[in-house]
């Protein structure tokens, strides 16, 4: 079973990764591709009837086991906490941080691979992890890119619906609407009109999705050339990798804004399942619509200043702190700008997080990026202040639960340092990123039959009657 811990896998693991014995004791499970097969739908073809006798013997075995008590805080404060979803592409520690299938980010960094010796790892292959449990070879990653080439092709109906709208239409806005006109090619739409058995929902489903990711470049770059360089696009690139590619289209050819972009997309694909965007994703498709329409619902949720929208709203805020105090300011001046900021009832944008309670892994392979290449960057080195400033004052409130930095502290850095200025638009490359989980989880939301959610709601006077009943 690929998702069990396997002997036989670490194994391999460990002859593999011989310099690097730190990675095999720290990997829960793991197994490593092997063999010649490269093509992904069969493997999952494969895979999907053992993991479907998996969760029917969960059912089975243990349906009725409880997980934990429900408090009135935790219907009051949206649901936080509460254990409530299978994603089984992620799993979010709080003290831990992002595991993708079992793999931190920098085990991901270690064993996926990448376009240059010692780079970045490449998004498809975390596609491939994501949807199989497995860690591929650079075969299967070069065909999958390949394969994600062949399905991009953009029907020119999406383009005229987003010149129907505003230049000055927010990117986001823009982007949706563009998923949302690719939808009227859903493959899993058209096998569901003709009366596709249930059982053979999660292959349409696989279609929209690899089609979706691949589209997705292509649409955000004709997005971003549209608003910022006068329409002036830039045709993909066949001999690139989707992460370089992207930046190509783009505008931005340094193999270093593409190292960059290879990077962003991995990080930002998946965080579990109780995210907005994430959450909203998989609740759309629980009702059987298709991943155009779920994705389109993420995008609407990844859109708002307490999800995706923070990542624009940390480096304006980087900027505002420069425009008052210079870029040459003291860590006491830095001091006192956060603290105005905080008393103006504002927040720190790029700080705390819902779930985690350490320092974001993404924030820190961020950092380890522009140590490497780009150590030099003013705005850099104010958000290694902010590091150092930040996290005690938030501490100091004594209402903060996590102090500490998380993604969006320090993308909009990297991206401006590259010449990707334009923050406004920073949350569309979070979107395209975002795909690649909630797709391979949408695939495996129909693999495995999960049902319509559903909660169940309540009023205050039901609580407060219930509270009294049982105090």
């Amino acid at each position: 079973m690929v998702f069990f811990r396997s002997v036989a896998a670490l194994s391999r693991l460990r002859s593999r990764l011989v310099q690097q014995p730190s990675l095999s004791s720290s990997v829960r499970w793991l197994q490593i591709q092997s063999g010649s097969e490269i093509d992904l739908h069969s493997q999952l073809k494969e895979m999907i009837p053992e993991q479907q006798e998996r969760l029917k013997k969960l059912k089975t075995e243990y349906g009725k086991t409880q997980l934990g008590n429900i408090t009135v805080d935790m219907v009051l404060g949206g649901m936080r906490g509460m254990t409530g979803l299978l994603w089984e592409t992620s799993l979010l520690d709080p003290e831990e941080g992002i595991r993708f299938r079992g793999l931190s980010i920098p085990e991901c960094q270690k064993v996926l691979p990448a376009a240059v010796d010692g780079g970045e790892p490449l998004p498809e292959g975390l596609l491939w992890l994501l949807l199989t449990g497995k860690v591929p070879n650079k075969e299967q990653v070069n065909a999958l890119s390949k394969e994600l080439q062949s399905r991009a092709k953009i029907p020119d109906h999406v383009y005229k619906a987003i010149d129907a709208l505003p230049k000055t239409s927010h990117p986001m806005t823009q982007f949706a609407t563009g998923v949302m006109a690719l939808q009227v090619g859903s493959e899993f739409q058209k096998a569901y009109e003709k009366g596709i058995h249930k059982s053979k929902y999660w292959e349409p489903t696989y279609e929209d999705s690899l089609n979706l990711i691949a589209q997705l470049p292509a649409v955000a770059s004709y997005i971003y050339r549209r608003i910022y360089k006068d329409g002036k696009t830039i045709p993909s690139d066949d001999s690139l990798d989707y992460g370089a590619n992207f930046s190509h289209m783009l505008g931005f050819d340094d193999p270093k804004m593409q190292e960059l972009m290879r990077l962003y997309v991995t990080i930002h694909t998946d965080h579990e399942g109780g995210n907005v965007s994430a959450h909203t994703a998989h609740l759309v498709a629980s009702a059987l619509s298709d991943p155009y329409l779920s994705f389109t619902a993420a995008l609407n949720g990844l859109a708002g200043p307490l999800h995706g929208l923070a990542n624009q709203e940390v480096l304006l805020w980087i900027k505002s702190v420069v425009d008052e105090c210079g870029e040459n300011m003291s860590t006491e001046q830095l001091k006192e700008y956060v603290w105005k900021t905080l008393n103006s009832g504002k927040v720190v944008p790029g700080f705390g997080h819902g779930v985690l309670r350490k320092t974001d892994p993404r924030y820190m392979c961020q950092r380890e990026f522009a140590l490497k290449h780009l150590p030099d960057d003013p705005l850099f080195q104010l958000v290694s202040k902010l590091y150092e400033v930040v996290p005690p004052i938030l501490t100091e409130l004594g209402k903060v639960k996590n102090p500490w930095p998380n993604v969006d502290a320090h993308s909009g850095v990297l991206l401006n340092h590259f010449g990707l200025t334009e923050a406004r638009y920073f949350t569309v490359l979070f979107g395209v990123s975002r795909s690649i989980g909630v797709c391979s989880q949408l695939v495996w939301d129909r693999a495995l039959g999960l049902p319509l959610e559903r909660p169940k709601s309540v009023t205050m006077e039901w609580l407060e009657n219930y509270c009294k009943k049982t105090a």
